[in-house]
């Protein structure tokens, strides 16, 4: 980024739309930006995210803080939306923020990750999959979630080894995550000899899907994988019903919401979602799920626990460290591993977890869900 674009993006940060509010306050504190969909269609995956990393900063504290310092959560609200996360990151520049928990988006996330990298400031997403965003080679840019091409294959193998379909129909919704995870998904059935006569994408925001729900009934196929998140996928599902369309469906951890069942109604039951593992049900973990519901926070969200971790590994980074240094910081989340509730976390030199495992879980129409078998 030259000097020019970056005037240009600190004005275009002034007259940002995204809505700021500071979670604590302390003399002597260490900011960390909360980023993420606090409005728009996704936000109650924003408010997972949420509510992970702000429980993390209330323990930190509460345990003495980080060298002295009391961490500090500021959300802001990216809507999930690329030009909005633009906004964001640079406002987080521009108020002097050296760390980001979010974005939430794949799409977000990417482009705001150029901002961080290039303006020194470390970040650690804990819910974009999208291996686009840590094969840049950049340096300051973290997950503690893992990659679509991981999440991708355990869809793929399990629709291929348990469902065993004739062929299959893989629909997303043209975003770079909903259409990353549907190719990964089709690469891998198709490497299992599973027929994919139907690669399509549909427009997320769409209320109508008479059209696609039209062509995968021609199209024979009986079993449909989606790439995107709940929204539409759930109008989806209670379309298909309502004309007759009896095929099982599958999802990634983008339709993994409770909403979805709000929308579908009956037919979200059977739906299968690739998710994390159930963080919330590991009996080392009941200490801070009680926490969660003191606080009348549900703690099951897929993007709570890794969330929780990220401030974690930020929080001990800079212990590590022995400095409020971002690239030092950095440095020590790649030569250690942290203990965290969501496992033993140790990064690769992009940035990325060393081991991390998806689930494959059935979904249920009242919005719970059980370990597939």
């Amino acid at each position: 980024m030259n000097k020019a674009t970056k005037q240009i993006s600190k004005l275009f940060a002034a007259m940002a739309l995204a809505g700021v509010a500071s979670y604590s306050v302390a003399a002597d504190t260490i900011k960390i930006a909360l980023a993420g969909p606090v409005t728009g269609a996704v936000a109650q995956y924003g408010e997972m995210q949420f509510i992970g990393a702000k429980m993390a900063i209330d323990q930190i504290n509460k345990a003495g803080g980080v060298n002295g310092a009391q961490l500090e959560g500021v959300v802001y609200d990216d809507a999930c939306d690329p030009k909005q996360a633009v906004a964001v990151a640079n406002k987080i520049v521009n108020d002097g923020v050296h760390y980001v928990v979010g974005h939430l988006c794949s799409s977000s996330t990417q482009p705001a990750s150029d901002i961080y990298e290039d303006e020194g400031i470390l970040m650690i997403t804990a819910a974009s999959t999208s291996p686009d965003i840590t094969s840049r080679g950049y340096q300051l840019v973290f997950r503690t979630i893992g990659l679509d091409s991981l999440q991708g294959p355990t869809a793929g193998n399990f629709i291929a080894d348990h469902i065993k379909p004739k062929a299959v129909a893989v629909i997303h919704d043209k975003q770079q995550y909903g259409e990353g995870i549907a190719t990964a998904v089709k690469q891998t059935l198709e490497a299992k000899g599973v027929k994919v006569p139907l690669f399509e994408g549909i427009n997320a925001g769409d209320k109508d899907f008479s059209t696609i729900v039209a062509k995968l009934k021609q199209s024979g196929v009986d079993f449909v994988y989606y790439g995107g998140y709940h929204p539409e996928l759930g109008l989806l599902l209670r379309q298909s019903a309502e004309k007759g369309l009896k095929v099982r469906f599958m999802g990634p951890e983008g339709v993994g919401n409770k909403e979805l069942s709000a929308i579908a109604g009956p037919a979200s039951e059977g739906l299968l979602v690739t998710l994390p593992k159930s963080f919330d049900q590991d009996p080392k973990n009941q200490a801070l799920v009680e926490a969660f519901k003191a606080k009348n926070e549900d703690p099951s969200g897929p993007f709570v626990f890794p969330a929780y971790a990220a401030v974690q590994v930020i929080a001990e980074g800079i212990k590590k460290a022995g400095a409020d240094d971002t690239a030092k910081v950095a440095a020590a989340l790649r030569a250690n591993t942290f203990e965290t509730p969501t496992g033993a976390l140790a990064f690769d030199e992009k940035g990325d977890l060393k081991d991390f495992s998806f689930v494959v879980y059935e979904w249920h129409k009242d919005g719970t869900k059980t370990e597939a078998k």
